[in-house]
């Protein structure tokens, strides 16, 4: 039975209590000082620093998601017997990408610059974190307040796009060591010298005020005029049809989830470029403007189309749309919202226009990646020089058209030209150099087995189509259709 406690002791409970209080309070309420101007702004940037780093991941993560779309495109346009090595191809330039650009490619585009040509520092990621465990920020060209290892993965994410708009254009018909050579190739050196070039803030042209935004000119015309030289050495494809119609898709399905797919991916490349997420409005401009070029570009070159044919046709409208956002990407933060629609049907009508001139050129061309990248991706640019609003230009200049002058688009024009003309010229040396040691064009058994059989031994739908019934009936009818030998002219 517990005793009753009398008021006395209760009496020395709280006295007791009450010095002990005293003597510990002050040491207590010391360590909760108020927060003062100091404490509150240092919380404040780290929480930016911190939402910055989330957003930036986060779209890096959809620009990375492309390459299923790319992937799913491609083995839409490809030819039955080489799907399997277009979703290889397409999956293993990632691969050869992130460690050439973790090598070589990160450095030369953002490392100390040059003379404003190419970085002279932070290859293999040389930065550790501190003695401290502090993380570097950004890197020596460039001021994204993201730390190092974020900025490399958001830009990886570019440099695997690049490389995948060229092997589209080389589809079914290339010797696999060459892909992934020419892969390496770009992720270490081509294309990281133009990002030095306009990305860069010691590059020549970005201290000129080259404005391409998200990359029309960087990545998109890089991989299209890669693709073209390309395609030009490489020869067409075995069986393809006559010049002036492009060989139709073997599956449209895939073509069009690819297509939907590399939209959605379009709000990282875009949206994602700010590097950070304090300017809500430049956000939300940049998303604006891309849809509303990518949805005028598919109207108008579906349209156009069917004027020429009177068929709504929807390899054109998926391609168009393609068009309509590879054009807005470098302009998507420096125009408004009816100037984005005029760029999208401009891109839509060049799809068109460009497949018929890749065609008269007799180069073969499976996914249009020329006339898609490469041609919007220049239009794009110089659509900055002829449409950019002078409250949102990088150097306060308007576009031409909008009474500006010819300030801004003799910038763009200088800088599309010194990137068409560098890229074509390492593009040839590097795919003429593939050709002359035989890692150009697949062997011809690939030709008459056809890609899949050859190089992978395997077939897309074997259960449909087994290797083994594909490799007999071609050993018994060796002058099938398939075979067909092209030289180019």
């Amino acid at each position: 039975m517990n005793k009753r406690i009398r008021p006395w002791q209760r009496m020395m409970v709280l006295a007791i209590g009450s010095v002990v209080l005293a003597i510990f309070a002050p040491t207590v309420v010391q360590a909760a000082d108020p927060p003062n101007l100091q404490s509150l702004s240092e919380t404040t940037i780290k929480l930016q620093i911190s939402i910055d780093t989330i957003w930036v991941l986060i779209t890096g993560f959809l620009v990375f998601f492309m390459q299923a779309g790319f992937a799913m495109l491609e083995a839409g346009f490809s030819q039955q017997k080489g799907v399997v090595n277009a979703l290889l191809e397409n999956f293993v330039d990632a691969a050869v990408t992130i460690l050439a650009w973790w090598a070589i490619g990160f450095g030369i585009a953002f490392g100390t610059s040059a003379g404003g040509l190419l970085g002279t520092d932070t290859f293999f990621l040389s930065q550790l974190p501190n003695s401290d465990g502090i993380y570097p920020m950004g890197a020596p060209g460039s001021m994204a307040a993201i730390n190092t290892y974020t900025l490399f993965f958001f830009q990886f994410a570019f440099a695997a796009t690049a490389s995948t708009i060229t092997t589209g254009s080389l589809l079914g018909r290339t010797d696999f060591i060459g892909d992934l050579i020419y892969s390496a190739v770009m992720g270490a050196f081509s294309y990281p010298i133009i990002v030095h070039w306009a990305w860069n803030v010691d590059g020549w042209l970005s201290k000129l005020s080259y404005h391409d935004f998200a990359g029309s000119s960087i990545v998109h015309s890089v991989g299209g005029w890669t693709a073209l030289v390309g395609a030009y050495l490489l020869g067409p494809r075995p069986g393809r049809t006559p010049w002036g119609t492009p060989p139709p898709a073997h599956n449209l399905s895939l073509v069009t989830l690819g297509t939907m797919i590399l939209w959605f991916g379009w709000y990282g490349f875009n949206p994602g470029s700010t590097l950070g997420a304090g300017n809500t409005g430049l956000i939300g401009l940049v998303t604006v403007n891309t849809t509303l070029s990518a949805g005028a570009a598919a109207l108008a070159a579906m349209i156009f189309q069917y004027i020429r044919t009177s068929k709504w046709n929807l390899e054109y409208c998926l391609n168009g749309s393609l068009g309509g956002l590879v054009a807005i990407t470098a302009a998507c933060a420096y125009v408004v919202p009816w100037a984005a629609v005029l760029i999208g049907l401009t891109a839509g009508i060049l799809v068109v226009l460009g497949i018929d001139l890749i065609e008269s050129l007799k180069i073969d061309d499976p996914v249009a990646a020329f006339s898609i990248h490469g041609i919007n991706g220049m239009m794009g640019t110089l659509s900055v020089g002829f449409l950019g609003q002078a409250e949102l230009t990088l150097n306060k200049k308007a576009g031409l058209l909008l009474g500006g002058g010819i300030e801004l688009l003799g910038i763009q024009l200088l800088g599309v030209v010194a990137i068409a003309v560098f890229t074509v010229g390492l593009s040839f040396v590097m795919f003429a150099g593939l050709k002359a040691i035989g890692r150009l064009r697949v062997h011809p058994e690939g030709d008459r087995l056809g890609i899949d059989v050859y190089e992978h031994g395997a077939s897309v739908w074997p259960d449909v189509y087994a290797v083994d019934k594909l490799v007999e009936e071609k050993k018994y009818h060796p002058k099938s259709s398939d075979v067909t030998t092209f030289e180019n002219e």
